[in-house]
């Protein structure tokens, strides 16, 4: 990496920034078997908004290490392939300042995956931006590991070629393979680091990691793993609070603590309303998974078929019996977005029950109509993508009187540029609306809308390109790490030094 004015660089690789940090003392002072290790979920996916009041019971419980998830490919391909954050830079900045001024405060281990939505560089980088200011804000002293977990498209390219590039089926299907263009067209590429990037990066002179794209289990299972505990255990722990109180019922966002020892973990929410229940919390391994009694990680696989669940009391579930089977060499799931267009949205009702039975057609006529009054120019292009949903959005039932099935209409308009996405849209709509059908009643209009303007600017689209698993990788080449501490000044003028770069 280039070093910035005033940066000193060690040239030992592997070395941390240097003095036993906040994971030193932990690694140092805990013995499994001697007492629990007291694990403190904070946040399911920082940046919505954490509980104060119950991450402040999970603090007076004195846990060892605070972990928060923060990011997924769940919000959908946008944010991967944009670069940008889901969750509101306020509330991200709100969220951080919670937990960092926790975990210094009570001077244990702060572990921070998938920063900034769905772990790109980009992402690695506003988090480290508003880590850095929230820092200086509060005075805090810390040294971070940071992982960066963007891939080379060579790399994939390479694995495409010699077939090390494979379909993952999540439920829904697999995702075809990509081609060579789809790679290097991806706004970003990902892997998803796991506790083996975690190892490396956890020094004894680190304070806090930040990790791009990450496994959810790895920003809670590492730690337990490097004071020996049973992987299976620590592995299943982590399955579950990385989400926090949603294993609970009723179920929420509140802080969560899993005491583990050597048999068992028992989880407890820190809002005293909700309990983890032997049935919520064996209902957590349906999470995701297409299958709830096996779990993939990167260096094997997590079996729940003898996980036992028992109530410690009417809040609290006692959980025993996961099976970890490490895998002869590390696997990786990788994930792209490219872009497809710029994006507008028309929302409409239909109340018409025979414009109901008619719109397949109708919406193709429209279609053909709307391509002859608007002649693309040379590299333009646009396409259509309906969505019909429910019923009742329009106006209200009178009591006695029959209930009428209404329609929501969402026409998505995808073209190579917002201009040419926003004008199409338009037109649609207007011909739509007076469009005449078999059997129509009235001329006056055959949707009805929520918003004027109907037709809404929706931004960029993006599509995933890639969602496979990546064989046959070094996980050490790739995945970078560095350290950076932040020395808050008595005047709020100096900047960060990175202390060491540790190279693939």
């Amino acid at each position: 990496m280039v070093a910035t004015a005033g940066a000193n660089l060690l040239n030992s690789p592997g070395a941390g920034p240097g003095g036993e940090g906040a994971v030193g003392r932990l690694l140092q002072t805990h013995r499994p078997g001697q007492e629990p290790l007291r694990v403190l979920s904070a946040s399911g996916q920082l940046g919505y908004g954490i509980v104060e009041a119950s991450l402040e019971r999970g603090l007076a419980r004195q846990p060892h290490f605070i972990g928060c998830d923060m990011g997924s490919i769940d919000p959908g391909p946008y944010y991967l392939g944009s670069g940008a954050m889901a969750a509101p830079e306020a509330m991200v900045r709100r969220d951080l300042g919670l937990v960092l001024a926790a975990a210094r405060r009570h001077d244990i281990p702060l572990l921070i995956g998938s920063a900034g939505t769905a772990g790109a560089r980009p992402h690695l980088a506003a988090t480290l931006a508003l880590v850095r200011e929230v820092a200086q804000a509060q005075g805090l002293n810390l040294r971070l590991a940071l992982i960066d977990s963007d891939l080379d498209p060579a790399v994939l390219t390479r694995a495409l070629a010699e077939g090390r590039l494979q379909p993952l089926d999540d439920g829904e299907g697999p995702l075809p393979l990509p081609t060579a263009e789809d790679i290097h067209a991806c706004g970003h590429r990902v892997a998803q680091c796991g506790t083996e990037t975690f190892r490396r990066a956890l020094t004894p002179e680190v304070d806090m990691v930040l990790a791009g794209r990450a496994c959810d289990t790895a920003i809670f299972a590492t730690l337990p793993e490097m004071l020996g505990y049973d992987a299976g255990l620590a592995l299943h722990m982590a399955k579950i609070v990385e989400c926090t109180s949603l294993c609970c019922e009723p179920g929420g966002r509140d802080a969560i603590l899993a005491e583990l020892w050597p048999d068992h973990f028992v989880l407890e929410s820190m809002n005293p309303a909700l309990r983890a229940t032997p049935a919520s919390v064996a209902a957590h391994a349906l999470y995701e998974q297409a299958d709830p009694f096996v779990v993939e990680e990167p260096t094997g696989t997590l079996d729940l078929r003898q996980a036992r669940y028992q109530a410690v009391d009417e809040r609290r579930t006692r959980v025993t019996g996961a099976r970890f089977t490490a895998r002869s060499q590390p696997t990786l799931k990788v994930e792209g977005a490219r872009w497809v267009g710029s994006r507008a949205v028309l929302l409409a009702g239909i109340a018409d029950p025979v414009m109901q039975g008619e719109l397949p057609t109708a919406l193709a006529q429209v279609e053909a109509k709307v391509r002859a009054l608007l002649p693309l120019s040379e590299g333009q292009a646009w396409t259509l993508h309906p969505h019909v949903y429910g019923q009742d959005a329009i106006a209200q039932v009178p009591a006695g009187q029959t209930r009428q099935t209404e329609l929501g209409l969402v026409l998505e308009f995808i073209a190579s540029d917002a201009a040419l996405a926003q004008t199409v849209a338009a037109v649609f709509k207007q011909n739509l609306l007076h469009h005449g059908y078999p059997g129509r009643l009235s001329t006056a209009g055959n949707l009805a809308f929520a918003f004027t303007p109907s037709e809404l600017a929706a931004g960029e689209a993006y599509r995933f390109a890639i969602y496979h698993r990546l064989e046959g990788e070094d996980p050490a080449q790739i995945f970078q790490i560095r350290y950076e501490v932040l020395d808050t000044p008595a005047t709020p003028a100096a900047t960060p030094t990175i202390t060491e770069a540790c190279p693939a």
